[in-house]
Order: structure tokens, then C-alpha cells, then sequence
């Protein structure tokens, strides 16, 4: 997210090399679970904003609906199925390369756990939900969603119903990483939920 570009200055007729820090975010990601602030996943997201890798935009919603459901051990997967449940409401993240890949890593995308992919989100407000209709900026961003392989099968086992928000209440029952059983892979974690 932080770069230092070279610029040239002239001062009284010499010109001297020097150089600027600018920010350059290499995406905008939209958090749906356990990425957002009091959740068990957001020390990654605190150490990122530590190192200038992140920094918090705001809170937000999807513009299209989606379904956000719970998989095993009260995981919650973004489904990637735009016109079924529900706006799906969340933070947004401006997250630098190194950023990125530290959280694609925890969101095991080359392990096809989960996917990045586009996403249109808005900045949520009061107004909204008193129904008072605003003039809205449409932001592109990115999510993680439930991969491909499954996604449809999991808004089918959770009876085609979706959160419009992963709060506390849906993180009874949540297990941590380290504390899921290790001799499975996350997949087939994923393959005996749906099969139950």
C-alpha cells in the first residue's frame, strides 16, 4: 500500500532527487465474517494495518444480493449466487500486494477454499435503514466466496435461507482453526458437512 516514488525538485535553480510516499492500495476487499473488528480472523487484518498493508474504509453492504451462510464449524461463506438472499453487509479494506496475499493465504485460494472475485458494495448508513432513499456511490471491491465447487451445495444444506449479517450470535458453535481436527483438510471438512 505504501510506496516511495522518485520526484525531481528545483530549489533556488538546483534540481535535487527525492523521494515521496504514496499509498497505493493493490485492492479493496469486503469483509463479511470473521475478517471484520471482534472477530477471531481480524488480528491478520490488525497486523496489516500495523505495517501500512491495510487500512479500515468502512462499513458497508452488497449492492446485489447474495447468501451468506454458515458451513461447518460456523465458518461463514459469501455464495457466489448474485439475486439470492439477502443485501449481505460487512467492512471494507483497502489492502495492499503483501496484504493481499497474507489473506488470500488465509483464505486458502489456491487450495480452492475460497475464491476473489468482484464485488459492487455500498457505504451502509442510518438513512438506509430508516428507508430513506439517498443518492449512493457504487464502489467495485472484491470478496471472498465460497468456491465454485460447493458454493451451490451449501446454500442448498443451509435450505436456501442466508444472513443478512455473520454477527456473534452465528459464531456460537464457531471453531477455531487450530482447534478443528487436524488429520482433514478444510475440503473434506467441507464435503462431510454437506453430506450429513
Amino acid at each position: 500500500m505504501v510506496a516511495d516514488t522518485p520526484v525531481s525538485v528545483t530549489i533556488n535553480g538546483e534540481s535535487k532527487q527525492s523521494t515521496t510516499t504514496t499509498t497505493t492500495p493493490a485492492a479493496l476487499i469486503f469483509t463479511y465474517g470473521t475478517l471484520k473488528r471482534n472477530f477471531s480472523n481480524h488480528p491478520l487484518l490488525q497486523d496489516l494495518i500495523k505495517t501500512n498493508d491495510a487500512s479500515f474504509i468502512g462499513t458497508y453492504r452488497t449492492v446485489q444480493n447474495y447468501p451468506l451462510v454458515c458451513g461447518p464449524y460456523r465458518v461463514p461463506f459469501l455464495l457466489n449466487i448474485p439475486g439470492s438472499g439477502q443485501p449481505v453487509y460487512g467492512e471494507l479494506y483497502s489492502v495492499s500486494s503483501f496484504g493481499l496475499s497474507r489473506m488470500d493465504e488465509l483464505e486458502g485460494t489456491t487450495k480452492n477454499h475460497y475464491e476473489r472475485l468482484p464485488i459492487k458494495v455500498v457505504r451502509a448508513t442510518e438513512d438506509e435503514e430508516e428507508g430513506r432513499d439517498n443518492e449512493v456511490t457504487v464502489t467495485s471491491a472484491e470478496a471472498y466466496f465460497a468456491h465454485g465447487n460447493y458454493a451451490m451445495e451449501m446454500w442448498k444444506k443451509n435450505g436456501k435461507r442466508g444472513l443478512k449479517c455473520y454477527t456473534e450470535k452465528e459464531t456460537i458453535g464457531y471453531v477455531k482453526r487450530k482447534d478443528r481436527p487436524q488429520h482433514l483438510t478444510f475440503l473434506e471438512q467441507i464435503r462431510l458437512f454437506l453430506s450429513d
